[in-house]
């Protein structure tokens, strides 16, 4: 618990001593954005099982800046000031299981099995020296969310075993997810070849899918910082979204960050609202510690992430829980 008191400390305190700059906003960057992500225990150079969180898979499209309707762009300069602003829409499916997935009947003690499917649209707005952001996400857990039919396909296509107890998993449920965060770009170092930054972020989430907030803050090194408020991640987790505009011909950096979540509520864990069904008892202090790199060339961006997180719920075995992240994006 001491790394996420001092990581929210961090995360607090630079986000206010973060003073508006006075440099003038870019010419607007026209280029829309495609990306796809994968988040997963096979993404990593590490012999990692299926258990916990499993998989997340993301496609995503991010307009131009000042492409968004203009009750919104009125909305989000009034709310934030002056700057450019995206719309991003996005569709993505999370995949949990228990780590029994040898039996059809795990342990109640051990996470339920859930698939959870979201569509999320969001407001980007991008100031001189900080990112906001304003989701709104609609989809579905359970069935419908087909986590059973992608995962056992998947294991088809590569020859591994079926996964068993999706029978347990929780019933069909209607989600609304509001999201809203703020990132800091913070240069912390200059004079030399090499660029350094920090990144302080903090989100707060509400609806029937997860109830939490979250403070972190991530350091890189590289050339191009400016480029983009960091890698994009699938929530809950620190995230730069997917818009970037390459400011060099090659752009990079090497990054590593931390991030503390006070969490109320998820249903993946808590079990359905109005049926009964599985859950396990939430931790409500979670932390997780990343590290990985950013490649942008030709309108290209390819991004990877190694995560650990510490445990989420009462009973949850195997140390902390790892996964990796990768993310390409294209500018059109």
């Amino acid at each position: 618990m001491r790394v996420i008191a001092t990581t929210a400390f961090l995360g607090l305190a630079l986000a206010a001593a973060a003073q508006p700059s006075r440099a003038q906003l870019p010419p607007p960057d026209p280029a829309s954005i495609w990306t796809l992500q994968d988040e997963n225990a096979s993404v990593t150079t590490s012999n990692l099982p299926d258990r916990y969180y499993t998989n997340g898979i993301r496609l995503g499209w991010t307009s131009g800046e000042d492409g968004a309707p203009a009750f919104l762009d009125n909305f989000g300069q009034t709310l934030w000031g002056e700057g450019r602003q995206r719309i991003a829409i996005d569709f993505s499916q999370q995949i949990y299981n228990p780590s029994d997935t040898l039996t059809t009947y795990p342990p109640l003690t051990d996470r339920p099995y859930a698939g959870v499917l979201l569509g999320t649209v969001s407001l980007i707005h991008d100031g001189t020296d900080a990112r906001t952001v304003l989701g709104l996400g609609i989809g579905d857990v359970g069935p419908s969310a087909l986590g059973e039919q992608v995962q056992n396909g998947f294991h088809s296509m590569i020859g591994q075993k079926h996964t068993d107890g999706w029978d347990t998993q929780l019933h069909d449920e209607p989600l609304i997810q509001i999201t809203a965060g703020r990132t800091w770009r913070l240069p912390i170092g200059g004079g030399s070849a090499l660029e350094t930054d920090a990144l302080p972020e903090i989100t707060a989430a509400a609806g029937t899918l997860r109830i939490y907030g979250q403070t972190g803050i991530t350091l890189r090194l590289g050339q191009g910082l400016d480029s983009d408020y960091g890698v994009p991640r699938i929530l809950p987790g620190l995230t730069g979204t997917d818009a970037f505009r390459p400011t060099r011909p090659f752009a990079w950096y090497v990054f590593a960050g931390a991030d503390g979540q006070a969490v109320a509520y998820d249903v993946t864990l808590n079990g359905n609202t109005w049926q009964n069904s599985r859950s396990v008892t939430v931790i409500p202090l979670v932390a997780e510690a990343q590290a990985g790199f950013a490649l942008m060339a030709y309108g290209v961006r390819l991004t990877y992430t190694h995560v650990f997180q510490t445990q989420e719920f009462q009973h949850q075995t195997g140390g902390l829980h790892q996964f990796g992240s990768l993310a390409l994006s294209v500018r059109f």
